[in-house]
């Protein structure tokens, strides 16, 4: 059997911890996730495809670019963001929007809840 390098094998366990984080979020109850929406979220944000309210459609969100719906209203900060909305970006943003995006639109302080965030983002991931 080879040997991992010692330059690879931190890379490895870095990610396995990132499919771990990741499975553990997708582990979220997604009907509990849909209630999280329809509070925190549906105000300002459509599950539907190509429906924008203040704030951009969400349908597809896991996976896309930052700042890349038609028709949607976007902060500067946003836009030079170079965020790709991963699982983790989302669960840093619901918990703090403006320490992910200093200067963002968004009205929204954050949600505390890493329970609630990780049903939300099971929700999110069915969007598509």
């Amino acid at each position: 059997m080879k040997m991992i390098s010692r330059t690879l094998l931190p890379l490895l366990v870095v990610a396995a911890a990132s499919s771990l984080s990741f499975q553990a979020r997708a582990a979220g109850d997604v009907e509990k996730g849909k209630d999280v929406f329809a509070t925190e979220c549906a105000e300002c944000h459509s599950a539907r495809e190509g429906k924008n309210k203040k704030g951009p459609s969400l349908f597809g969100v896991v996976g896309r670019k930052a700042a890349t719906v038609a028709d949607a209203s976007y902060s500067d900060g946003l836009k030079a963001s170079g965020i790709t909305w991963t699982p983790d970006k989302i669960d840093a943003y619901v918990t703090a929007p403006k320490k992910l995006v200093p200067g963002g639109k968004m009205k929204y302080d954050g949600l505390a809840s890493a329970a609630e965030r990780a049903e939300l983002l099971a929700y999110l991931a069915t969007l598509k």
